[in-house]
């Protein structure tokens, strides 16, 4: 059974509560027990931090270990050469997902340390943006 774990950075442990016209009412404990169910024949982990070094150290937890890592690392994205260089170092694949088009907001956002290692960037389909990345790992 493939293992992907899903990261999930700053302040999105507040979904269902923080801008839903943003990012939607649902919560993400509710959404990932949608995708558990949904994806029933995959080993979905999840973790979520709003510490920077947390994030980077779970990267390196399971960047040799699991099949693939889905990873959202909100704000980070544009300011984190650290998570950057971590994605860099793992073997891992990673898929980087934005549930908001992160190009239709301000500027800084345009810029992700992340995407120039990842394997695949989603942005701007709300949480069914971690359903096209899951997908991308049954390929």
């Amino acid at each position: 059974m493939k293992r992907l774990i899903i990261i999930n950075g700053p302040n999105l442990n507040l979904l269902g509560k923080r801008e839903p016209d943003i990012y939607g009412k649902k919560t993400f404990d509710d959404y990932l027990k949608e995708l558990k169910s949904k994806f029933n024949t995959l080993n979905i982990e999840y973790y979520q931090s709003n510490i920077e070094g947390e994030l980077i150290d779970k990267l390196q937890e399971v960047g040799f270990s699991c099949d693939g890592i889905i990873l959202n690392a909100g704000a980070y994205t544009h300011t984190s050469v650290g998570i950057g260089d971590a994605v860099s170092a793992i073997e891992t694949p990673v898929v980087e997902v934005h549930i908001s088009n992160t190009f239709s907001r301000e500027e800084f956002r345009h810029k992700s340390y992340i995407s120039p290692n990842a394997k695949g960037v989603i942005i701007g389909f709300g949480l069914c943006s971690y359903d096209l990345a899951i997908e991308s790992f049954k390929l």
